[in-house]
């Protein structure tokens, strides 16, 4: 009967709730796994970035965007993860053994850091994993006998079953089939009794504990998931970069990260990707952009930092749920047209933080 009649519990368990999500997500493997043969090597490559970011951001989304807990040194964890990678790479140990240790470490890293998630939040957990970045940026540049200091890391290229991924198809293979992974195992992860413990204390740690929920084990474990996905994205950084050195992991990548899951759309796994291609993206549309503005303004220092600024101002007032925010209202405008009304969202801002569209 229960494959006659789709129950609630069919409802809950499938990926796809409705055919069209079927056809589209189709559509969209069917370019990605073809992205090798029909893409120019240059944007084949900037996609690889997207995948390497978005995975990060998968887990910055995580503690950010489902937990509460913001980061402003996660910056650290890609590095952590980066170096690991290199060295046990350079070494001579398998990928695979490398980019598990290169995740793990990471996350027992996250779990170290997660301590003062149990007493602070908000600005003062900001200014904690600020500081947290600071050390391990200085501790990579110190280290002169591991890292290479200040004078960087040459990273080889990756050997998976004996052949080396010496080519931008092969490694976008690597880092898609990664991505997948990482995407379905959190997509799994916030549908469990886990995540929605997450969501629970994102929205009010009071009543997160009134419900049984340990606060502290449930913060860890965030931290800890977290870094372990920064780990793995920074593994394949390295091996994207083949080049490490210290300042590519400071306080600028960090804000870059946390703008990356602010503008995608905080609490949602759309968000983490549409926040990659905007970092990956928006660099390139500011320099071909130049070429258009004065000289004196076009050639002056920190464009694209002015720039990043003002995007994320107008978001943060204009569009709080990001760029996955703008796509829900457009997709609800096509489906109630011509019924849609202007003012039938300001309902949704005033309560996005514990009401948000799915």
């Amino acid at each position: 009967m229960r494959f006659l009649f789709k129950t609630d519990y069919d409802q809950d368990i499938r990926l796809a709730k409705h055919g069209g999500h079927v056809f589209w997500y189709s559509l969209l493997g069917l370019f990605l796994v073809s992205a090798p043969f029909t893409v120019e090597e240059y944007w084949l490559s900037q996609m690889t970035f997207v995948l390497i970011y978005a995975i990060v951001g998968l887990g910055l989304m995580l503690l950010a965007g489902f937990t509460g807990l913001f980061s402003l040194g996660h910056a650290a964890f890609l590095g952590v993860g980066a170096y690991t990678q290199a060295i046990m790479v350079n070494a001579g140990l398998p990928f695979p053994l490398a980019l598990a240790c290169a995740g793990l470490l990471s996350a027992a890293v996250g779990m170290v850091v997660g301590l003062p998630a149990l007493r602070v939040k908000g600005i003062y957990l900001g200014m904690a994993t600020l500081a947290f970045g600071f050390i391990v940026e200085e501790g990579i540049a110190r280290w002169e006998h591991m890292t290479g200091g200040n004078a960087g890391l040459m990273v080889q290229y990756p050997k998976l079953f004996g052949m080396e991924l010496d080519t931008t198809g092969e490694f976008y293979a690597l880092c898609l089939v990664i991505c997948v992974a990482a995407t379905l195992g959190i997509v799994n992860l916030m549908r469990s009794s886990t995540g929605r413990a997450f969501v629970a204390i994102r929205d009010s740690e009071i009543s997160a504990q009134s419900m049984g929920i340990h606060l502290a084990r449930y913060k860890t474990l965030s931290f800890a998931l977290s870094a372990f996905l920064a780990g793995i994205g920074g593994a394949l950084y390295a091996h994207k970069i083949q080049f490490l050195s210290p300042d590519q992991f400071g306080i600028i990548q960090s804000i870059d990260l946390l703008l990356m899951v602010v503008i995608g759309g905080l609490g949602s796994i759309h968000g983490a990707f549409l926040g990659a291609i905007f970092l990956i993206v928006m660099p390139q549309l500011i320099a071909m952009g130049k070429d258009f503005l004065p000289a004196a303004i076009g050639q002056a220092a920190g464009l694209q930092g002015t720039v990043y600024g003002l995007v994320l101002i107008a978001f943060v007032l204009f569009e709080p749920m990001g760029l996955y925010g703008r796509w829900l209202k457009v997709r609800t405008w096509f489906q109630l047209f011509p019924f849609y009304r202007k003012g039938m969202f300001k309902r949704q801002k005033s309560f996005q933080k514990s009401d948000r569209l799915k």
